[in-house]
């Protein structure tokens, strides 16, 4: 199944680049360190099966809420921004004089930017977005909002599974706490990788995701999460 992906001049996979790098490694980094409040949670020397199991449904349980959660929370936030963009459009169309729907333009974009762009830019915007079909400026769910939400669940979710099997496979309840440490932390790593290769420093970027990811791990279990 594919659908066309404005401005990449076109048909792209329905998955292809529904989460932005940043969004993906966000979500990878929740995950684990959720998963990881609990299974550090069994460093103790008595540890039976009867505590892997309870330590196993809780990290499930907790990482299966919090993935509805995130991924709800992730889709109000998209059409947050839909609204505000449609509430632009609007401002700009209502305006009482050009000068003043160029100030509405120029007030929407990022300060970073606007020094780069003249008064004929902000005025091809303005006239661009005067000429939108409504249909197109309508606030709305889309296809690509709901598949990237369930993105989102799909992340926070499945980073439980590496890091609670070694729980599944193994007897010795210390043994599998180091063992899904070390499975944590090379995804932590490689989180971290993937963004960097978009910023041009993957190592650096990598172990500042597991140093990150640690010590939040360290800060959630200390205050009891």
């Amino acid at each position: 199944m594919s659908e066309k992906v404005p401005g990449n001049g076109g048909s792209k996979h329905l998955f292809y680049g529904v989460l932005n790098p940043v969004d993906r490694s966000n979500e990878v980094l929740f995950g684990l360190i959720m998963v990881m409040t609990f299974t550090n949670s069994l460093s103790t020397t008595d540890a039976g099966r009867a505590d892997v199991r309870s330590m196993l449904v809780g990290a499930v349980g907790c990482n299966l809420a919090w993935g509805i959660i995130d991924a709800v929370m992730y889709f109000m936030s998209s059409m947050a921004e839909r609204k505000l963009s449609e509430r632009t459009v609007h401002r700009v169309r209502t305006a009482d004089d050009v000068k003043a729907a160029r100030g509405i333009v120029a007030e929407a974009l990022p300060g970073i930017i606007l020094p780069a762009l003249s008064s004929e830019d902000l005025e091809r915007i303005r006239r661009h977005l005067a000429s939108l079909p409504d249909d197109e400026v309508r606030a709305r769910p889309t296809t690509r909002d709901v598949i990237s939400a369930l993105g989102v669940f799909l992340l926070v979710f499945f980073c439980t599974f590496p890091v609670v099997f070694p729980f599944i496979v193994m007897t010795n309840a210390l043994a599998a706490v180091k063992v899904s440490n070390a499975i944590a932390t090379a995804l932590l790593f490689l989180a971290g990788y993937t963004l960097g290769r978009h910023s041009g420093n993957p190592v650096g970027l990598a172990l500042a995701m597991v140093a990150i990811g640690l010590i939040l791990v360290a800060l959630a279990s200390a205050l009891g999460g």
